[in-house]
């Protein structure tokens, strides 16, 4: 797929979620609420980001699923009024998924004219064997604690590791 931008990357919780799926012998979208779509752009502007929206929904609008497309570069822009702490500058799309509150889900893919292109910071070790670890980069504890919730219920056999008390 050509977005327009040779920054970007399928990413989050849809990656995990098919691993889960198939570790489970369910279809590989299987309880996957959305497909986040991560990519940089100078432009922090809304119109300009409201246009990638659209251009992606009409690029992928065969598809029966929701798609979640987001600038990282506008991140900083609006995370302090959602969750009350500053989020610092972006620089890459990868910025964005190395700040996820789970390392297990801190995995990018996208294809590159060589092949496809995997962005994993912290390994695939915890997602292959279903354990959820947190990344405190960020003190979001209660994202955290309210996904693992909502994973667990549907995939019961993953193992959560708690967020540090310290963190």
């Amino acid at each position: 797929c050509d977005f327009g931008f040779d920054d970007w990357w399928l990413t989050a919780g849809c990656l995990a979620q098919s691993v889960w799926n198939v570790s489970a012998s369910r279809p590989a979208e299987n309880e996957i609420a959305d497909y986040d779509l991560f990519y940089c752009d100078s432009d922090t502007s809304w119109d300009a980001e409201d246009k990638v929206i659209t251009a992606v929904a009409d690029l992928l609008s065969d598809l029966p699923i929701r798609i979640e497309v987001r600038n990282q570069a506008r991140v900083p822009i609006w995370y302090r009024q959602k969750f009350g702490i500053e989020y610092g500058a972006v620089n890459a799309a990868s910025d964005g998924i190395d700040r996820f509150a789970y390392r297990t889900t801190a995995i990018g893919l996208r294809k590159d004219p060589d092949g496809y292109r995997l962005y994993a910071p912290f390994g695939l070790d915890a997602v292959l064997s279903g354990t959820i670890i947190p990344n405190p980069v960020l003190p979001i504890r209660q994202v955290y604690e309210a996904k693992t919730a909502r994973w667990q219920s549907i995939w019961p056999d993953l193992r959560v590791m708690p967020w540090p008390d310290d963190a």
